[in-house]
């Protein structure tokens, strides 16, 4: 298995498994001195960890880290970066019947046929709980841009058929509710929607939106690491992802290039777009205008419902969900968007620094 690692400059391997003894991650290539405490890393961890409402699991871990390596005296060293996290509340005893079943939609059965033995246990690697290892990174990412004033907000844009349909965002009111809508009417609609779905043993799909802004012009690496092309591969290795959208998105096809087109104006000394269907990336490099995107993910595929399958032996089952799962993924999925928007960034901040012979130190 090869693909645990993410990023160039600023890269990160992530490691452990759902039901294992913990889960981590090492961060490669962090810069040295950066003033970095565990609570830093916590407070993202806090937002993401399971059983912090009835929209979620029920799962109970603390998910607290622990810094291995490469800080000392709350400055990062410019060496490797080892955060740990335990598994404290696994219930593996919940998947001993599936053991030997393909459940529907998740990755029991390709696993098994790619690397020829599993972990049944909590779904192993394939779990989605090896995204608290990518939100620690991502909050030490966050350090660095703080410094720069970058910011990343991520929020929910859609649960099942209730959207937002706001087009300015208040980003201090997205914690403010646990479906993370800074709408405060359609956030309550949103959780009627997932406590519907939950007592009928079903779960619910959505939408994660986020804007980056405060990006200089010049951030990305054509042709093959486009800045936003470099966002979708890090929202799409996301579990339960299904699309990504950059700006106008899909809505984009259906205008007018002379709708499309964002014209250039001045504005307080600075060149800026009247509008942002590019979402502030032409030519795969940032324009200076907030990034815009939206990741879409599948509903949860552990329902307590009933389901037709087969087992290992090519026989005919009945899967019944048991274990703790999110009805609806989306309110945790808000800080993994975050953090895997965070790396993207700071990758491309430091790929930057090389673009040119005076960015490097030398002169003609």
């Amino acid at each position: 298995m090869v693909g645990n690692s993410f990023g160039h400059r600023f890269r990160i391997t992530t490691f452990g498994e759902s039901h294992g003894p913990a889960m981590g991650v090492v961060i490669d290539g962090c810069p040295a001195g950066l003033f970095l405490k565990p609570s830093h890393i916590q407070e993202a961890l806090d937002r993401r960890r399971p059983g912090q409402s009835n929209l979620t699991t029920a799962r109970k871990e603390k998910d607290q880290v622990e810094i291995l390596s490469g800080v000392f005296e709350d400055k990062t060293l410019g060496s490797p970066i080892t955060l740990l996290i335990r598994n404290q509340d696994a219930r593996s005893e919940d998947y001993n019947h599936l053991k030997e079943v393909y459940r529907p939609s998740h990755a029991d059965y390709t696993y098994l046929k790619k690397y020829g033995h599993r972990d049944p246990r909590g779904g192993g690697r394939a779990s989605a709980r090896e995204t608290a290892c990518r939100v620690a990174a991502g909050a030490v990412a966050k350090q660095i841009l703080e410094h720069l004033n970058i910011n990343v907000y991520a929020f929910t844009h859609q649960i099942g058929q209730v959207f937002l349909e706001d087009t300015t965002i208040d980003y201090s009111s997205i914690e403010q509710h646990p479906t993370r809508c800074p709408n405060s009417s359609v956030a309550e609609d949103m959780q009627q929607a997932i406590e519907s779905a939950k007592s009928e043993g079903d779960s619910l799909g959505g939408i994660v939106e986020c804007h980056i802004t405060g990006l200089p012009v010049g951030l990305g690496q054509p042709v093959f690491h486009r800045f936003e092309a470099d966002l979708a591969f890090a929202m799409l290795s996301i579990n339960a992802t299904k699309s990504f959208e950059v700006g106008s998105g899909i809505a984009g096809t259906k205008m007018k290039g002379s709708e499309h087109n964002d014209p250039f104006v001045i504005e307080k000394d600075k060149l800026a777009t009247t509008t942002n269907f590019s979402g502030g990336v032409q030519g795969g490099i940032t324009n200076g205008m907030p990034v815009t995107f939206k990741v879409g993910f599948k509903p949860t595929a552990t329902i307590q419902k009933p389901q037709q399958s087969i087992d290992q032996q090519g026989e005919n089952v009945i899967v019944e969900g048991k274990g703790r799962h999110d009805p609806c993924v989306i309110p945790r999925a808000v800080p993994i968007v975050e953090a895997m928007a965070n790396l993207v960034t700071v990758d491309h901040i430091l790929l930057a620094q090389s673009d040119t012979i005076e960015q490097i130190g030398l002169k003609q």
